[in-house]
């Protein structure tokens, strides 16, 4: 089974990459915001849990994130993988992912971290605003704001995946042709 942590700041690429990882290698995308936003819409017993949280301001708690997840993956019982996209954003979430993987006989393969300049963050965050529309990135300040988040909360799981030997650096700049490429490169070589 093919387990991927697709990692990297906001405006890195993740979305376009796993959408080319999925077509290419069978997998199930598992992205925590849209399950969040499923259960929520769904009122499913998680989804209530975590709107609860989340309309008072906080954080929804690892537990509950992972029993999500966890729930999501046991609908996928056949699928040759998964590819986590906005999760684990903290060392305490990758731990968690990790017990969880191991209860089912599974493990994180690999974590290809997509590295991209901050300056080029910002330009491709300001040209996505432009095309979806998406509010949270058309303002500079935000925008500084998300990378500064993600350089000092998000970053450091890098080094948990290190540990491991399971974190792969991968070039993010160039053409979105390019960095699949690397991408399939990395994954293949496996």
């Amino acid at each position: 089974m093919l387990n991927i942590v697709l990692f990297g700041p906001p405006g890195a690429g993740k979305g376009t990459q796993s959408e080319r990882l999925i077509n290419k290698y069978g997998l199930v995308h598992l992205s925590t915001g849209d399950i969040f936003r499923s259960n929520i819409k769904g009122q499913t017993d998680l989804g209530n849990l975590a709107k609860s949280y989340m309309d008072q301001g906080k954080l929804v708690p690892d537990s509950v994130t992972i029993d999500l997840l966890r729930a999501e993956v046991l609908k996928h019982d056949s699928a040759k993988g998964f590819i986590f996209d906005g999760f684990p954003r903290t060392n305490a979430q990758a731990k968690a992912l990790d017990v969880f993987l191991k209860s089912m006989g599974a493990s994180i393969t690999v974590m290809l971290s997509l590295d991209v300049e901050d300056e080029e963050l910002k330009k491709r965050l300001l040209k996505r605003a432009e095309v979806s529309g998406r509010a949270d990135d058309a303002d500079p300040k935000i925008i500084d704001n998300r990378i500064a988040v993600y350089h000092k909360e998000t970053a450091p799981v890098k080094s948990f995946y290190d540990l491991q030997d399971k974190l792969i650096s991968i070039k993010g700049m160039g053409s979105v042709n390019e960095i699949t490429e690397r991408l399939f490169v990395s994954i293949d070589a496996l």
